[in-house]
């Protein structure tokens, strides 16, 4: 197989698709692999790095659109990308479709085979090509919630960590999941008051006995959530529904209960966000204000630390990629349904649930297009 990675084009994205590594592996399976000249060098791989390990080098995205089966991303394609994708070529990468409808329908036209990997499973039901990106997000919200809370960016000018005869800044997360857990840690570890809001009870019983104290957790009912997002001094949203935008478990009255110049980052802001004054921005304008509340919604939180997060990110997927690549994705799906959970889209179909029912589309069941394929 052919496979492909190009500059990622969103703003401000430093990450690539296929590190060297990576696409070495590819390389000593059989496959031919194409790289956008200069694509790695955010996340700092040289052209030379790939030529070193049998990659050719395109001069740009539309040669390596063109002559490739599979499309290896880190973001969801942007308009331009969308618009070079074909009939049967297959595009491997994150999407975020339920809270997107132009780019469902554009890679529907496309006739493309779209895999998604924050919603591809394992066997556990964790979602294993979210959960590094996840983790790279948890831990950088406190740090852009500190730098939201600083009175020269709009905050309160509220220290995390308070100092001797002050107290800390007040630190509510909400969602107990893999974003939840990371950003109480470092939250907790930075010197702030934390609690963790979970609706599900074994996973405040898991963080209590793991964490043992270093934060605290809460039920997640809707007058709680009144009760500590008033509180706050900085809300970090950390909510996940597979595949499903987001649901709104802040809203716009809840607002008007906080602390003027009090913090939100919505690392949910992927899914549409979990609060209801959300909307996403870019690490190039990345904070707005609604009712005396500071906004922090960068869709792609983990672009800022480019290296880290492609390495993490290319761990996970590698595997994915070399089953796709060595055995095509109908027999890849087939043999394993927890990578078939990823398909999203093919040949002009919705295939996942979630979206489906988000943008009001017609589904076609996964099952039913792998049982044709073969």
């Amino acid at each position: 197989m052919k496979i492909g990675t190009v500059r990622e084009i969103k703003t401000r994205e430093y990450r690539v698709g296929l590190t060297p590594a990576a696409a070495q592996e590819a390389v000593a399976h059989g496959h031919e692999v194409l790289v956008e000249a200069g694509a790695g060098l955010g996340a700092g791989f040289e052209d030379a790095d790939y030529e070193a390990v049998g990659v050719k080098i395109s001069p740009d995205a539309k040669a390596v659109f063109e002559a490739v089966d599979m499309i290896v991303k880190v973001k969801e394609p942007q308009a331009d990308e969308r618009a070079m994708l074909r009939k049967g070529q297959i595009l491997f990468t994150y999407l975020h479709l339920a809270a997107d409808e132009t780019q469902a329908r554009e890679l529907m036209q496309s006739g493309a085979t779209c895999i998604a990997y924050e919603t591809v499973t394992a066997k556990d039901g964790t979602l294993p090509l979210l959960a590094p990106m996840s983790e790279v997000a948890g831990r950088l919200a406190p740090q852009m919630g500190a730098w939201s809370l600083q009175k020269a960016n709009g905050g309160r000018g509220v220290l995390m960590g308070g100092v001797p005869g002050v107290p800390p800044a007040k630190v509510v997360v909400i969602g107990g999941g893999v974003v939840g857990t990371h950003a109480a840690r470092v939250a907790a570890g930075m010197g702030a008051d934390v609690t963790v809001l979970d609706r599900s009870l074994p996973r405040l019983r898991y963080l209590d006995d793991t964490f043992a104290g270093l934060f605290r957790t809460a039920y997640s009912s809707k007058a709680e959530t009144a009760e500590f997002v008033a509180g706050a001094d900085l809300v970090i949203g950390a909510v996940l529904i597979p595949g499903a935008a987001a649901p709104k478990l802040v809203t716009r009255d809840m607002l008007k209960t906080m602390k003027p110049g009090a913090a939100i980052v919505d690392v949910a802001i992927d899914q549409g966000g979990c609060v209801e004054t959300s909307h996403a921005t870019t690490h190039d304008d990345p904070i707005y204000e609604v009712d005396g509340i500071v906004h922090y919604c960068v869709a792609n939180m983990p672009g800022a630390v480019a290296r880290t997060a492609t390495l993490a990110l290319s761990n996970a997927t590698q595997p994915f990629m070399l089953a796709l690549a060595d055995k095509g994705w109908e027999r890849a799906c087939a043999e394993d349904p927890h990578l078939a959970a990823g398909l999203n889209v093919h040949d002009g179909q919705i295939t996942y649930p979630a979206v489906a029912e988000a943008l009001n589309l017609p589904l076609s069941k996964t099952e039913t297009l792998l049982h044709a394929a073969q």
